[in-house]
This record gives C-alpha cells, sequence and structure tokens, in this order.
C-alpha cells in the first residue's frame, strides 16, 4: 500500500502550532522565533515531509520558478562538470536549484530535455549546444521570453546570450609558445570540424603557425572526436605521417590527455620526445604526468559568469540578448618541454626529414 503524503496539517498537530506558522516556517519567514523554527523542522524530517516548492510557487500570483536548466554535450570531459560547478555557486547562492542534463552531443536528445525543463517551468536555460544544433532551436524559448545564456559554442543568429573564450588568441599563443622552443612542425589534433569552436580555435592555429613564417599544411590537421579516445587516434595517424611532427597543439585538454597516452604507447615520453600543449586547463592538468601546458579558459568562471548573465536577464524580466569573450593564457608546464636541455624535436625517437629544415 502507498504510505498516505504528509501535510501542512499533520505537521501543524505534530509540533502543537497552526498550520499558518507551518507555512512561514516553510517561506522562510523572519516573524517565527528560532525555537518554534526548529521544533517545526525537526517534526518534518521526523516525518519524511518534502516541500513542493514548484507547487507553492504556481500557487503565489505571477511568480517564477527557482529553477535553472543547465545543458551541456559531454558530461564525461571534466571541463563541462567543473562549468557547472561554476554555474552552480551563483544560482545556489540566489536561491535557485540547477537541473543537469547531458546530451552527449545528441541533437534529439537536447531536444528533448529542453521540451521537459520547459515543462518544469524553468526560469532560464544555459546550455552548451549539441552538434548540427541550428538557431532556429531556441526560438521557442526566446519567443516565451525566456531568457538562454549559450557557452562555449557560439550559436549565430539564435539571438541569445553568449559566453564564449578567445579561442583564437588562445590557440596563436600555443603555437608561438612552440615555435619558441625550435618547432618547425607542429600539428593540429581533434575537434569536430563541424563546429565553430573547431573553426576557431583552427584559424588561432593557422594565423600562429604563418605568423612565425612557417607553411600551414593540410596533412597536420587531424579531426578526431574532442576525447581523450580521440587523441589516442589523432596522434596515431600524425606518427604515422611520412613527415611526423614533433610538436602538437590539441583542440583541449582531453585530447591531450589521450595525445599524451598514444605517445607512451609508442614509446614516446610527452615533453621530452614530442611537445604536447591542451585547451582549457581543467583540474587534472596540473596533476598530470607530466604536467599538461595548456591554455587556461577557466571553465568555472565561465560557469559563473554565465549564471550571471541568467540571473539578471531574470531578474530584469528580459532577455535582451548579450554577447562576452573572455581573455584566456597561456599556462607552461612540462609537457610542451619548456626548460628541458634540448628541444623536443631533437628527440632521437622522433628523428627524421623535418630535422634539416
Amino acid at each position: 500500500m502507498t504510505k498516505a503524503r504528509v501535510t501542512v496539517i499533520d505537521i501543524a498537530k505534530a509540533a502543537g502550532v497552526s498550520k499558518s506558522t507551518v507555512s512561514l516556517v516553510l517561506q522562510g519567514s523572519s516573524l517565527v522565533n528560532e525555537v518554534t523554527r526548529a521544533k517545526v523542522n525537526s517534526v518534518m524530517r521526523e516525518l519524511g515531509y518534502v516541500y513542493n516548492r514548484g507547487a507553492a510557487n504556481l500557487r503565489q500570483a505571477g511568480a517564477k520558478s527557482r529553477i535553472v536548466g543547465v545543458v551541456v554535450n559531454d558530461l564525461t570531459n571534466s571541463f563541462f562538470a567543473e562549468l557547472a560547478v561554476g554555474v552552480d555557486m551563483v544560482v545556489q547562492s540566489a536561491g535557485f536549484v540547477q537541473f543537469l542534463s547531458n546530451t552527449g552531443e545528441s541533437i534529439d536528445r537536447q531536444r528533448e530535455v529542453v521540451a521537459s525543463m520547459r515543462e518544469h517551468g524553468i526560469s532560464g536555460l544555459i546550455v552548451s549546444p549539441a552538434r548540427a544544433t541550428d538557431a532556429a532551436d531556441f526560438k521557442p524559448l526566446v519567443a516565451a521570453g525566456i531568457p538562454v545564456v549559450v557557452v562555449v559554442r557560439n550559436l549565430p543568429g539564435a539571438k541569445v546570450s553568449s559566453i564564449v573564450s578567445d579561442n583564437r588568441a588562445g590557440m596563436m599563443s600555443a603555437v608561438k609558445h612552440l615555435v619558441g622552443l625550435g618547432h618547425k612542425r607542429i600539428a593540429f589534433l581533434g575537434g569536430f570540424p563541424d563546429t565553430a569552436v573547431f573553426d576557431d580555435r583552427l584559424a588561432g592555429y593557422r594565423s600562429g603557425v604563418e605568423t612565425a613564417g612557417l607553411d600551414y599544411h593540410e596533412e597536420l590537421v587531424i579531426a578526431s572526436a574532442p576525447s581523450r579516445a580521440g587523441g589516442v587516434e589523432a596522434i596515431g595517424k600524425a606518427i604515422a605521417l611520412a613527415r611526423r611532427p614533433t610538436a602538437a597543439v590539441c583542440f583541449n585538454d582531453a585530447v591531450a590527455f589521450g595525445v599524451c597516452d598514444g605517445l607512451r604507447a609508442r614509446r614516446l615520453e610527452p615533453g621530452a620526445d614530442f611537445a604536447v600543449v591542451g585547451f582549457d586547463d581543467v583540474i587534472e592538468a596540473q596533476a598530470a604526468v607530466p604536467a599538461l601546458t595548456t591554455v587556461s579558459v577557466d571553465p568555472q568562471g565561465i560557469g559563473r559568469r554565465g549564471a550571471q548573465m541568467l540571473l539578471k536577464q531574470i531578474n530584469a524580466g528580459k532577455a535582451e540578448a548579450e554577447t562576452v569573450t573572455t581573455a584566456v593564457r597561456l599556462v607552461v608546464r612540462e609537457s610542451c618541454g619548456a626548460g628541458k636541455t634540448a628541444p623536443a624535436r631533437t628527440g632521437k625517437s622522433v628523428k627524421s626529414k623535418q630535422d634539416a629544415e
């Protein structure tokens, strides 16, 4: 048999107070003294009472829900876990709760979870769009006045707010650093070619190569899934080239970790035999062996900033779009070979014809 649901009246009787007093406690009212509040809260815990805050909000004329939807394309990537933590820091302190969902790069899954979140009455949405997302996918939310903030991946024409990192500048700085270490054949590894982030980072890579006076070679651009497995696959193809690279800038840190795995599988040591640079600076980057040189974009900071933008629009009652591009910086650690007595390009395990360039 199903156990009867505990009601406010049950709480009032058990605590020896009025129904209105219990309601004031649930609302966090300062009109209730601390002794009574503690007693009522204790009874609620004993009886297993759960406050239906959504229903309470609907009973308040004109009240908004206190729910923020967060949809990311790959929660297995720690970058998005850190981003979600940043969002939670802001929304929780503002009295909101975060509903987090992962699309796994499925546009159909994204549409399903966004529709479900709308049914639950979200006040706003923070989303890192899945591949193949179209600006039209967010038109219903915009039309309904629901604020939307797109993070990480820009979505031109969507008429929603966005916050992205300076991908071009970050990749240019990574290439410049490797050139300064003596590398002349630098690969660009990982990432899906049908995303705006890939385009921006590839453009930064190409600009960095050409600014250094080097030739741009299509064969050194090897796309793959932006994951650890994708990194293993990409470095395998790079090492198989007749004129193999001596260094690589990676689409993100997950790819960079996979590149390091792939190098070790071939008895090559990252930072000694081959230089590796990532992009994101996730928490694991500093603890990796060797510690990963990477472009820091501060994922938690992006999450906080995105949440602040969303809450501003929710509180203002207007979904006015704004665009923010955050600064990045290169964090030099060991995986690029900086500080070694000999550049990675001279490592005996990777010597080939290009060493004579």
